[in-house]
């Protein structure tokens, strides 16, 4: 087999079709500026010391709690809070990959 035409990864076909899909559908990726690279990089620490910040308040009230009811409830309301900065995180980082420059 010749050096040009090398066996391609299951991964690479892959790629090759969705960018095939796209260029007929008419979707146009452009890549991201170092602003808003830089922007994106920001939103996803904050909110990873956020979620990780929620996690040990999490933790130390789930040591302090007894009450099988009552665990149930932090856990719900932990679930609820971890959704919700998830939401938000994605929602901004989003919009910063559309701003334009």
């Amino acid at each position: 087999m010749a050096d040009d035409k090398a066996l391609k990864s299951s991964y690479e076909l892959a790629m090759e079709r969705f960018k095939k899909s796209d260029k007929e559908a008419g979707v146009e990726h452009t890549p991201l500026t170092e602003a808003q690279k830089a922007a994106v990089a920001e939103i996803r620490s904050f909110y990873q010391a956020k979620l990780a910040e929620l996690e040990i308040l999490h933790q130390g009230q789930m040591r302090k709690t007894r009450e099988h009811s009552e665990r149930a409830t932090l856990e719900d309301h932990y679930r609820r809070e971890r959704e919700r900065l998830s939401s938000e995180r994605d929602a901004k980082i989003e919009k910063a990959r559309q701003a334009a420059d």
